[in-house]
């Protein structure tokens, strides 16, 4: 692993690469079809929400339009056997006369029946015997009766000596036309309005819907430019906001991958460059004997310089895969620190370096995976040897996460280079962010080494963080988690 030393929260990123705008292949919306629509279901629930509002309100307001047509009839029945009563209150004892038979012929045009009851007795059959017991004891009546075992609306009005009037008009269909007539107009545009209403408001809802998709079919088609308009309801705000975040997430990491795919295309390179120049002057004959082992140690180098990057990638690309290999077990981190120290001593010395080892007195037990945390110190320090100068120290230290044997354990790098200000710090584990920073100004790596180290940790379940040594240069803190307790399940 090979970055500049310096760190901040750890990303973990894994290679990925921006997929191509395609051209003929350009992300469509599939064919819609006729009625399955947002707009065509809104407007059909709305039409059946109008439609059962028109059948409940019918069945609420016929029972109550019926008693009041039945009402105006009865009030208007009442008044003409108020008025008929008048006109024949002094002639019904003399018998029938042309007078009463005019009266009871206009009646009838009306649609009203008439009947005379004198002393008790009706002129004729047909009325209910309680209304003519009414009238013969002097009293009135209104309502509703079966006459001639028809229902008819009923005013009877008595007169003196047991006589009386009584008018009825029968409950025909002409009664139920006149509740129908009341009706139909304000359902029909009560069912209008709900129709209207469905459809505005199927198209305002299905209108930034509609926006929306349209700028995900360009999202995938490589326009990361198109923007969604934030408009309520909420929801559709929020659906706004996300689609409008995706596109400057999409924007911001397809650049970063490009900035990354330049530098490691760089790193590939001056390897490749190398090897290759070599090669040619070996096959020209330009280099002699005397030179053959020189060249063939610095194409070697440069040959493992470039497996060393290709291997990194590699990881990277499979760092966020289910199928990763980790073997976590117990591990003491002392002595895992012991046997890197010896290896690492040796190399710190050939460059003037001091190398120190802080290792604990007593066992340092974490739960990981030996060969990937090895991994990981391994490709700290040696992003730390790269840029420390000679005779400034490398420390490899390791501590308990706390008291106890159930604590965890911590492994931390300090250099005595360079270091970094905070703002690198807060980029360091972004793939490239600090090769592209510092490309040019010292050495650098390849930009790889610090995601993998982080990805690695995070996989294994720790933590790594950075800040400043005290010793002047940069401070790497990774801490890893305890053993299992037995018997309990490890998520």
């Amino acid at each position: 692993m090979a970055e500049p030393s310096g760190s901040g929260p750890a990303r973990g990123d894994h290679l990925t690469v921006p997929l191509p705008v395609l051209g003929a292949g350009t992300p469509t919306t599939p064919p819609r079809r006729p009625g399955r629509g947002l707009t065509a279901r809104a407007i059909g629930v709305t039409c059946a929400v109008a439609l059962v509002s028109v059948l409940v309100t019918a069945i609420v307001a016929v029972p109550l339009v019926a008693r009041g047509v039945e009402r105006r009839s009865q009030d208007a029945l009442a008044a003409q056997a108020r008025l008929t009563a008048e006109v024949l209150r002094f002639r019904l004892d003399r018998g029938r006369t042309a007078d009463e038979e005019r009266l009871i012929q206009q009646l009838r045009n009306q649609g009203i029946d008439a009947y005379l009851i004198r002393q008790g007795t009706p002129d004729r059959a047909g009325l209910p015997a309680p209304v003519v017991q009414r009238v013969g004891q002097g009293r009135n009546f209104s309502g509703r009766r079966l006459v001639d075992g028809r229902p008819a609306l009923v005013e009877a009005r008595a007169l003196r000596n047991g006589s009386g009037v009584v008018l009825t008009s029968p409950v025909n269909d002409g009664f139920w036309r006149q509740v129908l007539t009341a009706l139909w107009l304000p359902l029909l545009a009560g069912l209008a309005a709900g129709i209207a209403a469905g459809l505005l408001l199927a198209r305002r809802l299905a209108r930034p819907i509609r926006n929306a998709a349209t700028a995900a079919v360009r999202l995938g088609a490589g326009d990361r430019a198109v923007r969604v308009p934030v408009e309520e309801p909420e929801e559709v705000a929020d659906l706004a906001r996300a689609l409008n975040g995706l596109a400057a997430a999409l924007a911001t990491s397809e650049g970063r991958q490009r900035e990354f795919l330049l530098s490691v295309s760089h790193e590939l390179r001056t390897p490749l460059t190398a090897i290759r120049g070599y090669a040619e002057a070996l096959a020209d004959g330009v280099v002699g004997p005397d030179q053959a082992a020189r060249t063939g140690q610095t194409m070697l180098a440069e040959a493992e310089h470039l497996d060393r990057l290709v291997s990194d990638l590699l990881a990277l690309a499979r760092l966020e895969a289910a199928d990763f290999p980790l073997e976590p077990v117990p591990v003491d981190l002392g002595r895992l620190a012991a046997d890197a120290a010896r290896t690492w001593q040796a190399r710190c010395a050939a460059v003037q370096v001091d190398f120190r080892a802080e290792l604990p007195a007593g066992p340092v037990v974490a739960y990981t995976d030996p060969g990937r945390i090895r991994q990981v110190v391994d490709g700290l320090l040696e992003n730390a040897l790269r840029v420390v100068p000679p005779d400034a120290p490398v420390v490899l230290a390791v501590r308990a996460a706390g008291p106890g044997p159930t604590a965890g354990g911590i492994v931390e790098v300090r250099d005595g280079g360079p270091g970094f200000t905070d703002d690198d710090l807060s980029v360091a584990f972004e793939r490239g962010a600090l090769h592209q920073r510092y490309r040019g100004v010292r050495k650098v790596g390849s930009g790889l080494g610090l995601a993998l180290a982080a990805g690695l940790v995070r996989r294994l379940g720790g933590t790594v963080t950075a800040g400043h040594a005290p010793e002047g240069g940069a401070r790497f803190t990774v801490v890893l988690p305890p053993p299992p307790v037995p018997g309990s399940v490890r998520q």
